[in-house]
């Protein structure tokens, strides 16, 4: 453990009170209240970071926006075009559209002055923190960017063209409790389409998904299910009523036994008889045809849970068209626990690491009513950008092409050298060669250094003799290759058309 100055003041002054040392200056400041009071007050006050936020550096930042940029392309590939939403919403808008667990984990930003004013002092006694919330705070943080998607769309529905389909990359924040893979702070990307039912959508998602996790070299599980054989399955067995806290229960099997929540639904109705009928009906298989139609004549009892099967149906029959997947299975208890969804429900895990959802999205017929524009239909997916980064660096997928590192250092021993190097690395970037010209006059073997530290693969050495000759020198620092070369002849030199693919 590192010991700061003060704290080395406070050891010497407590030695010397043990030995009764010769006074001095120094320790008869060490023994007044005012260092007391300043060691107290730096011992307070030591930086830190947020619990569940993270600073990034250059290297971390690289591979994500090598993993933005991948799914960005497919998501441009299938016709969806960029938005940003403020990172700040109306508490209203936020409130009530995740369920009651949800409500708890958005972050609630206080109103600016006395945000006590017109405070029931009751409130504030019997610690009503529900009534006190939507007095004090009118704002919060976004919870996903599903939300603010709707509430976009109901502002702006007369410049729209739809169906909508629109990708967004920003972070969102859950007052969630801190632990690997879940942070407080973290971002999404999500593409959505507003405006169509049509399950098109939900099979080319089925696509996409494929196409992204190929790319990034994840293997993959993509489980689906359906809202609507979810309320099948519940009426089965509980009044409508229950049907939230039914769903709650099946979030929870991602992490529990079935055997372990047998208590629970017994608490919410489900009588002793229905348990392993349940048990039974939540399956997890490979999504076939066979699969289905078995699963429909199941749901004989009822024409909600048929039409979900047939949806799924559709769905299944339209991806594989194009794309056939043997990672996509059916999960009757995948609920993912949201109000808003309807239809279609996506959850993606990572195999080979144990780390949640990578990917999670679904179909929501109503959300946009809620701000006043009713009978819209949208269904969409969100990437976990942080899962599945800690998914690739756990599993080693990060490729060399990720990292989009300086190519060339220009080295020189004076300013005719620098001026020299910046009119040349001027016409190095515009060939789209990451280069940088060393700002100072150092030694040669520091700037070899700098570009060793950086993992900068050439440096390139302009000196008396390269000036007077108009070449420059240079030197691989991997393959120990050097020698002289025109400034014309570099870019062939460090990207080689062969490596450019002309």
């Amino acid at each position: 453990m590192k010991i700061n100055f003060l704290q080395t003041l406070q050891i010497k002054r407590l030695k010397y009170n043990k030995n009764q040392g010769k006074d001095n200056i120094a320790i008869r400041f060490m023994n007044t209240v005012r260092f007391q009071l300043l060691l107290q007050n730096f011992m307070k006050n030591k930086t830190s970071l947020a619990k569940g936020t993270r600073d990034f550096g250059p290297k971390i930042m690289l591979r994500r926006k090598y993993i933005l940029k991948t799914i960005e392309t497919e998501f441009q590939s299938y016709g969806f075009l960029p938005i940003e939403t403020p990172a700040i919403e109306q508490l209203d808008t936020l409130s009530g559209k995740y369920g009651e667990e949800g409500d708890k984990l958005l972050f609630k930003i206080l109103n600016s002055g006395n945000y006590l004013k017109g405070v029931d002092p009751v409130d504030l006694y019997e610690s009503n923190y529900k009534n006190l919330a939507h007095r004090i705070c009118e704002k919060g943080l976004r919870y996903d960017l599903t939300v603010p998607l709707a509430r976009f769309v109901a502002m702006n529905r007369q410049e729209l063209v739809f169906p909508f389909k629109r990708y967004q990359m920003q972070p969102v924040w859950r007052a969630d409790r801190p632990q690997k893979g879940r942070y407080r702070e973290f971002w999404q990307c999500d593409a959505d389409v507003i405006g169509s039912g049509s399950l098109l959508f939900e099979a080319d998602f089925v696509n996409l998904i494929d196409q992204v996790f190929t790319k990034l070299g994840i293997s993959y599980r993509l489980e689906l299910n359906n809202r609507k054989i979810l309320e099948a399955i519940a009426n089965r067995y509980i009044p409508a009523e229950k049907f939230t806290e039914f769903v709650i229960l099946l979030d929870k099997l991602d992490k529990v036994s079935f055997d372990t929540l047998v208590p629970e639904f017994r608490e919410i109705g489900i009588m002793e008889k229905d348990l392993d009928d349940l048990k039974d009906f939540l399956i997890v298989e490979k999504l076939t045809s066979v699969v289905l139609e078995k699963l429909r004549k199941a749901f004989s009892y009822s024409e909600k849970g048929i039409e979900g099967c047939n949806e799924l149906l559709t769905v299944l029959e339209l991806f594989t068209l194009s794309r056939p997947n043997e990672n996509v299975f059916l999960n009757l208890s995948l609920a993912r626990g949201l109000d808003y969804y309807t239809g279609t429900i996506f959850e993606v895990k990572a195999k080979n690491v144990s780390i949640g959802s990578i990917l999670g999205g679904g179909r929501y017929d109503n959300l946009t009513g809620v701000f006043g524009l009713p009978d819209v239909s949208g269904v969409g997916i969100s990437f976990g950008i942080d899962r599945i980064y800690d998914v690739m660096d756990e599993l080693n997928l990060f490729a060399e092409h990720s990292e989009q590192k300086t190519k060339a250092l220009f080295c020189h021993f004076d300013e005719k050298g620098r001026k020299y190097n910046q009119k040349i690395s001027s016409s190095i970037r515009s060939a789209g060669i990451f280069c940088e010209v060393y700002p100072d006059f150092k030694k040669l073997p520091k700037q070899f250094d700098y570009a060793e530290s950086k993992g900068i693969e050439w440096v390139l050495i302009s000196g008396e003799q390269e000036l007077e000759n108009g070449t420059i020198s240079y030197k691989n620092l991997l393959t120990k290759e050097q020698g002289t070369t025109e400034p014309a002849k570099l870019i062939e030199l460090i990207h080689p058309k062969s490596e450019r693919g002309e």
